[in-house]
């Protein structure tokens, strides 16, 4: 059961990747911590671990868990470990112990309950939903795309702009992140692929109520990066808006906060050769929109390093160009004094 606080509940909606940076820039300042994370992730570890055991995604939730961690950085270290060779190579440790936990307690609530208290965790993680969901999208053409990972190698957004997407079978918002929601002070919708990340979780039956029926100061943390082939081509603005069509098509978002510094050439030479430029602050576009726009230096200076057996980064789906988790939190608790 949560303990009961004074401060000011703020709930971050996302993926693994792009939440961590704002719940580890969070979990030093006096706000009560709520990560509501996807469940719709079919690949890498994650993925083989759903197909041979039948567990829930472990992934996004394990990087939440480790980003929001207090223990010893031994520990954290072990969580986020990847075998690499032998049967285990490419396997997160983390992933491994959530699933793992999952099958000996019957509950993926309860494995990252356990997982959280191992961790020591400042706050809570919460599954969007416990519903084993695949993503699914609907091409203008009406091709269905099948799974997350297939989306996510497809190109598609010459044709089809704005897909469709939907869950198979769909998911329903697990009780605790309703409240969670409803409850909030602010909502922080994190930065993350717009259609295999964020997608996901906006589309859980009881999202978009969840979302239209909170007081909270909605914050949407924009992409420093477009997805070639998913946004390209797309604005901070168009990010913004693609996020409110798939949570139901309101005005849901108070402020966007974006990113006005340079990334190092060479990373985005390299970026630029795979079709992936830094999304852009159109200003007419912001002017006219009806939230805030927000832009600060939101760029780290550091450039993670990744084991050898990680499968995700050996194939390039990794990002190295990430945020600043300081700057980010910074701005965040910034906005919402001023939202008060």
């Amino acid at each position: 059961m949560a303990e009961k606080s004074d401060k000011p509940k703020y709930v971050v909606l996302g993926g693994g990747t792009g939440s961590f940076p704002v719940l580890n820039g969070l979990k030093s300042h006096p706000v009560n911590l709520t990560a509501l994370v996807g469940m719709a992730d079919d690949g890498g570890s994650t993925g083989t671990l759903r197909d041979e055991l039948g567990v829930l995604p472990p992934g996004d939730v394990r990087q939440c868990l480790v980003a929001l961690s207090s223990a010893p950085e031994q520990l954290r270290k072990l969580f986020s470990y990847r075998f690499e060779d032998g049967a285990m190579a490419g396997h997160s440790f983390g992933n491994i112990f959530l699933s793992a936990a999952e099958k000996a307690t019957g509950s993926f609530g309860e494995a990252v309950r356990v997982s959280g208290e191992l961790l020591r965790i400042k706050g809570r993680v919460l599954p969007i939903t416990f519903d084993d969901v695949h993503l699914r999208m609907e091409l203008s053409d009406h091709t269905i795309l099948k799974g997350q990972r297939k989306i996510d190698d497809s190109k598609f957004c010459n044709e089809t702009p704005h897909p469709k997407l939907f869950l198979g079978p769909k998911g329903k918002i697990a009780s605790e992140a309703d409240e969670a929601l409803r409850g909030a002070d602010v909502i922080i919708i994190a930065p993350g692929d717009i259609y295999t990340s964020l997608g996901p979780l906006l589309i859980v039956d009881g999202v978009a109520e969840a979302l239209a029926a909170t007081r909270a100061t909605v914050i949407y943390v924009c992409n420093l990066v477009v997805k070639a082939g998913h946004t390209t081509g797309k604005t901070v603005a168009d990010h913004a808006a693609e996020i409110e069509r798939l949570a139901g098509g309101k005005a849901l978002i108070d402020y966007v906060l974006y990113n006005t510094a340079s990334a190092p050439a060479a990373l985005v030479e390299r970026y630029k050769q795979a079709g992936e430029l830094m999304v852009i602050a159109d200003a007419p576009q912001l002017a006219r929109a009806h939230y805030r726009s927000v832009g600060r230096s939101l760029i780290s200076s550091d450039i993670p390093e990744f084991q050898a057996g990680d499968m995700l980064a050996a194939a390039g789906r990794r990002s190295f160009i990430r945020h600043n988790a300081q700057a980010v939190a910074d701005a965040l608790l910034e906005i919402a004094k001023i939202a008060r």
